[in-house]
């Protein structure tokens, strides 16, 4: 018994030293072979948008997949749902002729038809009531129509839901232009005429054979996806048949005057959108160090590798799939062997509403209570600027942290004590709140400052054109990574679970 204590003395300094050993082993990939901006630029240059149901969604999923085994991490693709049908989206031009020329700036939502190749048409505003359909029935074949109101990203509905709405707003239209010109000249005053709701006349306006729909989007342009298609599920045979554009609103205005003003133009799109046969199934990619001391409770690190495709998801988000793919090679690679399991998932169909996380937590009730954190990157490429501890924690976290001030004094690395909040009752905007509901704790290290001053804005990216590779920032994207892998592995090795009752209020 006396030999045991002695060998067991013994031991203790050797797994020690062998935590600080993996640590300073991911310092020094830190400071010489960060690789977080390669794993980023395959993401986004050798894929590009990834929405799910998407090739290139299932070709950064498997390459993901790939990488993680490489890195020895037991890694499988969970199923976490399908779609009715699949979307790739191809290239994608227009100009403006006729009296004058002008390259058209604009986009199309996922999910949403494309032209039967270059198609030139002339221009006619949309119609609000009956009598203006009436009075532009011939005009309307082979035209792109120009709709009322501000495209936030969204297809316009269709199907029969839409229908009735339609037909309600029609009728209201119709009393108003009727009253209109039974009082026209009396007091000045007139009923309004709905001109949000587009198209109203869809049924009639594609029945008559229009090339498709125009409307005015904010620059930089957001595209987002059809809503019926994918909540509606709608089959390949119900597929929208016309293209939904999305035009720079200024050239939009342009073109509007021009033809109030019965001026000669003429638009000309080429836009190749393309489905695929449903169903599509999509999938979470689950990759899992196991643990030496505690293989059945575990820390969880998620980013959705699933983006908009109007451009590459550099950002939202590419810039959480590198730094969350960096991180596990570097804890890999660092020889660590982490006392609790560390599950790194890269969530799939987050932008359909946060499908892949609430698809992973239905297949695992068990392990919900097992779960200590659960680390989420899907803010953007900033960096991290400190982490809210338990009350119990907080000295344990000042430790664990010591090498993210090493390695990065200029971000000033801070541990804070959390505040306990309320238990969630509504899925938010990200991943993390689908963990949350479910009282698990969701603490994230915080990142709400461009520090070194690189213009970075959010909202001028998220779910934009804008949102490539360029607009991650490498220095902010590597501290990330290394953050991370330090704060992960702490986790893992921490005495004990977070405390859930300091997390969250009874």
């Amino acid at each position: 018994m006396k030999k045991l204590l002695i060998l067991a003395l013994m031991l203790l300094p050797m797994f020690g030293w062998g935590q600080s050993a993996a640590v300073k082993k991911i310092m020094l990939m830190a400071r010489e072979d960060n690789r977080t901006m390669q794993h980023l630029d395959i993401l986004c240059n050798r894929f590009g948008g990834r929405p799910a149901g998407s090739d290139a969604c299932d070709n950064a999923s498997e390459w993901a997949m790939r990488c993680f085994e490489e890195w020895g991490y037991e890694v499988h693709l969970e199923k976490a749902g399908e779609l009715s049908v699949g979307f790739n989206r191809g290239g994608w031009w227009g100009q403006m002729t006729g009296e004058e020329n002008m390259h058209l700036h604009f986009a199309t939502p996922s999910f949403t038809a494309g032209t039967k190749g270059p198609q030139r048409g002339h221009v006619v505003i949309e119609p609000r009531t009956q009598e203006q359909v009436n009075r532009v029935k011939h005009q309307l074949k082979g035209s792109w129509v120009l709709l009322n109101g501000h495209n936030r990203g969204w297809s316009f509905g269709y199907g029969k839901k839409w229908d009735a709405l339609r037909e309600k707003i029609i009728a209201s239209n119709a009393e108003a232009e009727k009253w209109n010109r039974e009082h026209a000249g009396e007091d000045g005053e007139k009923k309004h005429i709905d001109d949000d709701t587009a198209p109203l006349f869809y049924n009639q306006m594609v029945e008559a054979g229009v090339l498709g729909f125009v409307q005015k989007g904010s620059v930089p342009i957001c595209a987002l996806y059809d809503r019926d298609v994918i909540g509606e599920k709608i089959p390949f045979d119900s597929l929208p048949t016309v293209p939904n554009i999305i035009l720079d609103e200024h050239q939009f205005d342009h073109i509007y005057r021009m033809a109030k003003e019965r001026r000669n133009v003429q638009l000309e799109f080429d836009v190749r959108n393309y489905f695929k046969l449903g169903p599509v199934a999509y999938n979470n990619v689950v990759a899992t160090m196991k643990g030496s001391k505690y293989p059945d409770e575990y820390v969880v690190v998620g980013a959705h590798i699933d983006a908009f495709d109007v451009a590459t998801g550099g950002v939202d988000c590419g810039s959480g799939v590198s730094a969350v793919m960096e991180a596990a090679r570097m804890i890999a690679e660092s020889g660590a062997k982490p006392e609790r399991s560390i599950i790194f998932i890269l969530f799939a169909a987050e932008e359909f509403g946060l499908l892949g996380s609430q698809a992973w937590l239905k297949a695992h009730p068990e392990m919900h209570d097992k779960i200590s954190n659960m680390f989420n990157r899907d803010g953007g490429p900033l960096p991290y600027l400190g982490f809210s501890a338990p009350k119990s924690l907080v000295k344990e976290y000042e430790k664990i942290s010591e090498p993210i001030r090493e390695l990065y004094p200029q971000y000033e690395f801070k541990i804070q004590e959390l505040k306990p909040r309320k238990l969630p009752t509504r899925l938010g905007g990200n991943d993390a709140s689908s963990f949350a509901v479910k009282g698990i704790p969701t603490l994230q290290m915080y990142e709400w400052q461009d520090p070194m001053g690189y213009g970075f804005e959010y909202h001028e990216i998220w779910h934009t054109e804008r949102d490539t590779y360029q607009k991650s920032i490498a220095e902010y994207q590597e501290q990330a990574a290394t953050a991370l892998a330090i704060m992960v592995l702490g986790t893992a090795n921490l005495d004990k679970k977070l405390p859930r009752d300091e997390v969250y209020l009874p």
